[in-house]
């Protein structure tokens, strides 16, 4: 009896540890973003005090009124939701099926290719920018969609993930599908992607918020204010509205919503997809 007691308090205790150093831990991680929050709706007077007040004393929307109705965030929330839906789109329907056909057809330096593509990842991307400027200036596509979009789908990192997923499903299951006379496509995609649903929310959504945050490149390749995306727009909003962090915070929180939000909606699929991946 005295064991089981002292086993029970050591699991208690343990747990209440684990507990206690995770609290501390998300809380050292989300005081900065409730920091944000306090700020944006606190009026210019309270933000640069000596004292820290995490609770506004004058609690004021302004600053959001002034960011949604005197500047361009809109227009660059559109921009941005276009440029991450295609981009998203576009990687998990090209990287999966290039990474299909590298798992599944044995063809002659398919191996060299597939080496050749987890290089690519070790080159970094300010190496290209140069080149990639020029190829769509002569194509007269600057301060365009496709120019934004192109060079982000072209990301290897999906192939890789997807590779390693779909190495991993027994071949059984295709074998059956081509006896009863299924072509190769429609293996892949009825029965294949369906499976995939783990992988494929985990790579989305890391894709998603990659280009949605993303800022190098549409800042070289973007002219107008009329096409920046919400980052490059948030650089210059700072800009023209002098050290106005209240208003500069209350643009971030706003950029910040929407990725936060298909995280919250896709966090068990992509919880999933990371366990499959380490397995």
């Amino acid at each position: 009896m005295i064991q089981n007691k002292n086993k029970n308090i050591n699991k208690w205790i343990k747990w209440v540890t684990i507990w206690l150093f995770l609290g501390i831990f998300a809380l050292i991680w989300i005081s900065p973003i409730l920091w944000m929050v306090s700020t944006s709706l606190k009026p210019e007077s309270e933000v640069i005090t000596e004292a820290i007040n995490w609770i506004p004393e004058n609690f004021t929307l302004e600053n959001y009124k002034k960011a949604l109705f005197d500047s361009k965030i809109l227009r660059w929330i559109l921009n941005s939701t276009i440029v991450s839906i295609v981009v998203t789109t576009g990687i998990l329907l090209f990287q999966s099926m290039a990474a299909y056909s590298l798992s599944r057809i044995k063809f002659k330096g398919s191996q060299y290719i597939f080496l050749m593509i987890i290089a690519g990842m070790m080159i970094p991307p300010q190496v290209l920018v140069i080149p990639l400027y020029l190829f769509f200036k002569n194509l007269n596509m600057i301060s365009t969609y496709p120019a934004i979009l192109l060079p982000q789908i072209a990301l290897p990192l999906g192939i890789f993930i997807f590779k390693q997923f779909f190495d991993a499903i027994p071949h059984e299951m295709e074998e059956a599908a081509q006896v009863d006379g299924c072509s190769f496509f429609r293996i892949y995609w009825n029965i294949i992607l369906p499976m995939s649903r783990p992988v494929l929310a985990a790579v989305g959504i890391f894709h998603f918020i990659w280009s949605w945050n993303y800022f190098f490149w549409p800042l070289i390749i973007e002219n107008s204010d009329n096409m920046y995306t919400l980052p490059v727009g948030l650089a210059t909003f700072q800009g023209t509205h002098g050290l106005e962090y209240g208003l500069v915070m209350a643009g971030v929180v706003i950029a910040s919503i929407p990725a936060l939000t298909l995280y919250i909606i896709f966090q068990e699929q992509l919880v999933k997809g990371v366990t499959l991946q380490q397995k």
